[in-house]
């Protein structure tokens, strides 16, 4: 699974440097001279980081394939991806990377399936986004809170809802 850590803005000086919308928690981490990026879309990279720096509250990064403003202008609104196999797990217990929740079983606190998890929303309350097996019924949502979701257990590859009434009942 690709996900992203970035988007190319726009050209930043006439020698190639690109301004990026950073979209990840550990950009010293994800941006590392000398490493290789992929792309999407994908016939625009991978591209070498040869310099990065912050101007302004922005990350300015430089790459070998991109030699001038024309180059860097031919980028914009490209997005930076990693594979999530390159992203370790996070060192708190309760946090998780929405690559490592999606595709968990889940089932309630008795055992019985509610579906999988498909997707994971970030829109003022974190939402799981539940399919149930078979097609009569629609996507679920979860709020991902300790009470509702009392137990993720990535390795065994589920995780447990108590739900409260209503919320998994067609």
């Amino acid at each position: 699974m690709q996900l992203v850590v970035g988007r190319i803005r726009r050209p930043h000086g006439i020698r190639g440097d690109v301004s990026v919308e950073v979209r990840t928690d550990d950009p010293g981490g994800r941006f590392v001279v000398g490493s290789a990026l992929h792309t999407d879309p994908a016939d625009r990279g991978p591209l070498t980081l040869t310099a990065k720096r912050w101007h302004a509250g922005s990350l300015i990064l430089a790459f070998a394939e991109i030699g001038d403003r024309n180059a860097a202008e031919d980028l914009r609104g490209t997005w930076l991806v990693v594979d999530s196999g390159e992203v370790g797990p996070t060192d708190h217990p309760d946090e998780f990377h929405d690559h490592e929740l999606i595709g968990l079983a889940a089932v309630t606190t008795d055992g019985e399936p509610v579906g999988e998890v498909t997707h994971v929303f970030h829109h003022g309350q974190d939402l799981l986004v539940i399919q149930p097996p078979g097609r009569g019924r629609g996507e679920l949502l979860v709020p991902f809170v300790a009470p509702i979701v009392p137990e993720v257990d990535v390795a065994a590859g589920r995780l447990v809802i108590d739900p409260p009434p209503g919320l998994i009942e067609p």
